[in-house]
């Protein structure tokens, strides 16, 4: 599953030597793409452009390729509906290109929902993360199935919030899948 952008951790991306990972801290080393200012500047669209067409022209039918995650957790790091641009402009790149995979950007925050909205009814799979315990887990499940579409979650696991190997994904085997 390749993704293309991401929302996370630290806004400036560079070239050469990154950061050093801060002990205790989860991805302290991780660096948004296209980070900031870039994802705000239109002017940067057709660069980017080409990078997502160039790597799904490439990749189109590869059997290697489960599924195109367009954009990690859209919104986040306070840039909120900011991102929504960019997000459309994903979309309808990857629509151009017209992989054989399916393409999908995962619902993660359910604040933002224009958003998730979007995100939604573009997905050809739903993907989501969830960090909450097994019931709470379980109703976000059954909320989003009811889109009809296939559903994958792609982060849980957060042991001070009891999202937990030992629960949550016995009932994502039991809710998710068709054996």
């Amino acid at each position: 599953m390749f993704v293309f952008f991401d929302d996370c951790w630290n806004k400036v991306p560079k070239i050469g030597k990154q950061p050093e990972p801060k002990p205790g801290i989860h991805n302290s080393g991780w660096m948004q793409d296209p980070g900031q200012p870039a994802s705000d500047n239109a002017a940067n669209s057709p660069v980017l452009e080409k990078y997502v067409k160039d790597v799904l022209k490439r990749f189109a039918n590869d059997k290697r390729i489960l599924l195109w995650d367009l954009y990690n957790e859209p919104g986040n790091s306070d840039k909120g509906n900011k991102t929504l641009p960019l997000l459309k402009s994903v979309f309808k790149w990857a629509r151009q290109v017209n992989p054989s995979q399916p393409i999908s950007a995962g619902v993660w925050r359910w604040d933002l929902e224009d958003l998730n909205k979007f995100q939604i009814a573009n997905s050809d799979v739903v993907t989501y993360h969830d960090y909450t315990p097994e019931g709470d887990h379980l109703k976000t499940v059954q909320f989003l199935k009811m889109n009809g579409r296939p559903l994958i979650c792609t982060e849980y696991m957060a042991r001070p919030r009891n999202s937990l190997f030992g629960t949550v994904l016995p009932m994502l085997k039991k809710k998710m899948w068709v054996l």
